[in-house]
């Protein structure tokens, strides 16, 4: 480092000032990565699976990306919206729960939606000690046996709407993340990613300062 051999791995440095080279080759920070995924159904959230299925890095695999990781996650069942980087901070402040960031998801149910129900799933349920409410739920379209709803968090607790319906008594067929505050999942095909604009990159993290609203 500064044409001194330096040994000790805890030595702090300054990548604006000081020049850092590994065989002669100069060391330089990753470029900071922003991407969204539409995730298929089937895959876990995460880099390794230790019973060997299939994460949702196959989606970013044969890419020229640096390494990144998830922001928050989805459930192997689950579809949508998922955020990816390599910027630590960022993620930490639009995953942080203080921020209330809402979430937005489109759900399949195995039952026909009134307003009793609606109110339910506003008022909430305690599950093994978590309390468990949607911010806000309205119908996007029934059937004779079955209804769309979008539900909007502003929390997210390990498999939170799957929970709640569950204590409610209602099965999920189908559970799609559609947005993360201002991005919304849009024309995105299954599977595919895109990076986000540098304005969805501020706007998430300005968002998340405000999310209450």
């Amino acid at each position: 480092m500064n044409d001194a051999v330096v040994r000790d791995a805890e030595r702090r440095v300054d990548l604006k000032r000081d020049r850092i080279e590994v065989d002669g080759e100069p060391v330089r920070a990753d470029e900071k990565v922003y991407l969204m995924l539409n995730k298929p159904r089937g895959l876990v959230t995460t880099t390794n699976d230790e019973r060997g299925r299939e994460t949702v890095f196959a989606c970013l695999e044969d890419k020229k990306l640096p390494r990144v990781f998830p922001v928050g996650r989805l459930d192997k069942a689950s579809e949508g919206l998922l955020l990816f980087t390599n910027n630590t901070a960022w993620a930490a402040r639009v995953a942080d729960p203080e921020f209330h960031l809402k979430k937005t998801y489109h759900v399949q149910v195995d039952c026909l939606m009134d307003e009793t129900l609606a109110r339910r799933i506003v008022e909430g349920v305690t599950v093994e000690g978590d309390f468990l409410a949607a911010r806000r739920v309205a119908l996007l379209r029934g059937g004779e046996k079955n209804s769309w709803l979008e539900i909007v968090l502003d929390e997210g607790k390990n498999r939170h709407i799957r929970r709640l319906l569950a204590a409610l008594g209602i099965n999920v067929l189908r559970l799609v993340r559609v947005a993360i505050g201002p991005l919304r999942l849009g024309s995105l095909a299954k599977g595919r990613w895109r990076s986000l604009t540098d304005e969805e990159v501020v706007a998430l993290a300005d968002t998340s300062g405000s999310g209450r609203a």
